[in-house]
């Protein structure tokens, strides 16, 4: 059986969180369906852009468990579930598979620096707790330095099936996409690049652009597995204009304005992350305007 289980586009999903930390559900839903409508191939659950790993547990296993029943015959769910400590990171693992995620992912174990043998335990670990597909989610943010022989190494865990591949560097991607002759599931993290990175081989993408630019990604998608790398570039180049705005402003809270724009009740970003004062609001919007963000009413 291949280890290439998930392509096309998913949302690295933006959490619509009430000040006290729960799941504003009715959000969630009416998201989760708008994207799966627009032609995503599903969500990434509690991720970085999902606030994951400054959310209380309790409100990761709710959310999972909603992404799970929106995407019933429609998409696929990869519950992120990493943690500082990993007694929670399998915690929620196992929670995970009872709810009906079809994979996990998981940054490697932070804060404290850690040897390969210590990052393959906690790996190993979560696979089996779970009984699921396993990513890994390879991202600068985590402090690990993910190099070819590492990933190699990490392939070798049973249940481990890919990665999240959230870096620039498409040449060590290449790399890694050959590792097994090819059998690993490679998933584009960056969203200004994700064209760089389907022609470096990797499977499909998950961003957090994706969230309010669910049709531009699919379209995107679409006319590279079309052979269309033109539309593909123009869709590309597209959302980078967008994507410039928020890298000026702030990513996850400019996201949240523009979901909320569209009518989605995301709440705020998780103290002490940034919010928007109102002129910077009125500044951003201002900015988008000349952005021709497709999504716009």
């Amino acid at each position: 059986m291949s280890n290439v289980l998930f392509t096309g586009v998913m949302s690295a999903l933006v959490s619509p969180l009430r000040e006290d930390g729960s799941i504003n559900e009715q959000s969630a839903r009416a998201l989760m369906r708008w994207q799966l409508d627009a032609g995503l191939a599903g969500f990434y659950v509690c991720g970085a852009s999902g606030e994951g790993v400054v959310m209380r547990p309790e409100a990761r296993k709710r959310l999972t468990e909603l992404a799970v029943e929106e995407a019933a015959g429609r998409g696929a769910v990869i519950a992120h579930v990493g943690a500082v400590d990993m007694r929670t990171a399998v915690e929620l693992a196992e929670h995970a598979a009872s709810a009906g995620a079809n994979a996990v992912a998981s940054v490697p174990p932070f804060f404290y620096p850690y040897a390969l043998p210590e990052i393959a335990a906690y790996y190993r670990a979560l696979a089996g707790a779970s009984g699921l597909p396993t990513l890994v989610y390879a991202t600068p943010m985590a402090g690990t330095a993910f190099t070819r022989d590492m990933v190699a190494a990490l392939m070798e865990i049973e249940g481990v099936v890919g990665l999240k591949w959230t870096n620039p560097d498409y040449y060590a991607m290449g790399r890694i996409k050959q590792i097994a002759g090819g059998d690993i599931n490679v998933l584009n993290g960056p969203d200004e690049t994700l064209l760089c990175g389907l022609c470096m081989g990797a499977d499909g993408g998950i961003g957090s652009t994706y969230n309010v630019m669910p049709s531009l990604y699919a379209r995107l998608y679409g006319h590279f597995k079309a052979g269309r790398l033109e539309e593909a570039r123009a869709a590309q180049l597209q959302a980078n204009r967008i994507i410039e705005v928020l890298l000026e402003y702030g990513v996850l809270p400019g996201i949240k304005e523009m979901l909320s724009l569209l009518g989605f009740d995301m709440g705020y970003c998780t103290p002490p992350l940034k919010r928007f004062s109102g002129d910077e609001r009125a500044a951003f919007f201002d900015r988008l305007a000349g952005t021709g963000w497709p999504e716009a009413k």
